[in-house]
């Protein structure tokens, strides 16, 4: 069966009349790139955050995000950051693209994010930043992670493009007590604005840095140039920078997208109970819940398949009209990653057999009950064939 034939989708964009609204707004102002819609969500994001304080610059995409976090923080060659192995590649790359040397560190079996036990073992005077990946809604240990980075001066980041709205220790992402956090807008995320993120940062410095960088290094974005009195063409480049830029179309997606994001999410979280009760009993590991009193982004739901070979599963389900992903290949299984920082899957145990197992079921907003009830007849069926 072809994607395009799917019964239900992996996922699909919660989109509707606010969106299209918006962004026939934007088209209609005359002012599509980077501007006042940009403005008004970068505005109303610190709203939703919560806290005084905070630097939030919207980008193109989360990775983009990590980019200008790490930039900023003056992180260079010679350095080393710490993250994890079961992650998208885009958490590593950017280190990368600072000159620095990455260091994988395998995950904890109970939350699927980031060990802090492991981190501690991988800290050296090179290291400058721990990037913390929050795995499919969950919120990794910051507490642990936090406590182990300050005593040696070192800056932690958020890589909480499966986070948002989730919760730690009853604290929103974004406003723990890290360096930098950043947020992914991508078509399957939590909230949308096709492409796109959001940098938060705490230091005002930092963020002087990355509002230029996010824009070729110079001083004043086009924005702030045509509403100035200075002439628009009076600028100047402070440093050779990037094109991060998130457009007005897109924040104005992001602006009718907000205001939805917890009935979004309760929803999500909704449709993960209906799952955890009905897979109940199954050859199937559950997808691990948040701490007692936090939120749960539902980003994914992961389950570990117990009964048959995970990519026989996969294979099976799509044959039943049911859209399915894996998360994550680990970057040790990457060519690239394998080779240059010379890993090997023996080094990341618990990585290596949640990868071997896990599939990821639907699981989007707009979902309705008849889809999520196919889903799980679905793998009941496949669970229950004759090998």
């Amino acid at each position: 069966m072809s994607p395009n034939e799917l019964l239900v989708p992996f996922a699909l964009p919660d989109i509707g009349a606010e969106e299209e609204a918006q962004v026939l707004d934007t088209l209609r102002s005359g002012w599509l790139t980077t501007g006042p819609k940009t403005a008004r969500f970068e505005q109303a994001f610190a709203e939703f955050l919560g806290e005084a304080g905070l630097h939030v610059l919207a980008v193109n995409s989360a990775t983009a995000g990590l980019h200008l976090a790490l930039d900023a923080l003056g992180i260079g060659p010679g350095d080393e950051v710490i993250t994890t192995t079961h992650t998208f590649t885009a958490t590593a790359e950017v280190i990368r693209y600072m000159g620095a040397q990455p260091v994988l560190v395998d995950i904890d079996r109970e939350t699927l994010c980031i060990d802090p036990a492991r981190v501690a073992e991988r800290i050296t005077p090179r290291t400058r930043a721990i990037i913390a990946v929050h795995f499919g809604g969950r919120s990794a240990d910051m507490e642990s992670l936090l406590a182990l980075a300050r005593p040696h001066g070192i800056h932690v980041v958020e890589d909480a493009a499966h986070a948002l709205p989730a919760t730690h220790g009853g604290r929103l992402v974004g406003t723990l007590d890290s360096s930098a956090t950043v947020f992914s807008f991508y078509a399957n995320k939590t909230m949308t604005t096709g492409e796109g993120g959001m940098l938060v940062l705490r230091d005002a410095a930092h963020a002087r840095r990355a509002r230029a960088m996010r824009l070729h290094g110079i001083d004043r974005d086009a924005f702030a140039r045509f509403r100035s009195s200075v002439p628009a063409w009076r600028y100047d480049v402070v440093a050779p920078g990037f094109k991060y830029n998130l457009t007005d179309i897109a924040a104005a997606i992001g602006l009718a997208q907000l205001p939805k994001l917890h009935r979004m999410q309760q929803r999500r979280a909704a449709i993960a109970q209906h799952y955890r009760e009905a897979l109940a009993g199954l050859a199937l590991v559950l997808p691990p819940l948040p701490a007692p009193g936090d939120v749960h982004a539902w980003h994914l739901f992961p389950i570990g398949v117990l009964g048959m070979a995970r990519d026989a599963f996969v294979q099976a389900m799509f044959a039943e009209g049911i859209g399915m992903s894996v998360h994550y290949v680990p970057l040790h299984q990457m060519t690239y990653w394998r080779q240059f920082c010379a890993l090997q899957a023996a080094d990341f145990p618990v990585s290596q057999s949640v990868y071997e197992r896990t599939a990821s079921l639907p699981i989007y907003s707009r979902m309705d009950d008849a889809a999520v009830q196919r889903v799980v007849a679905a793998v009941r069926r496949v669970l229950a064939a004759p090998a």
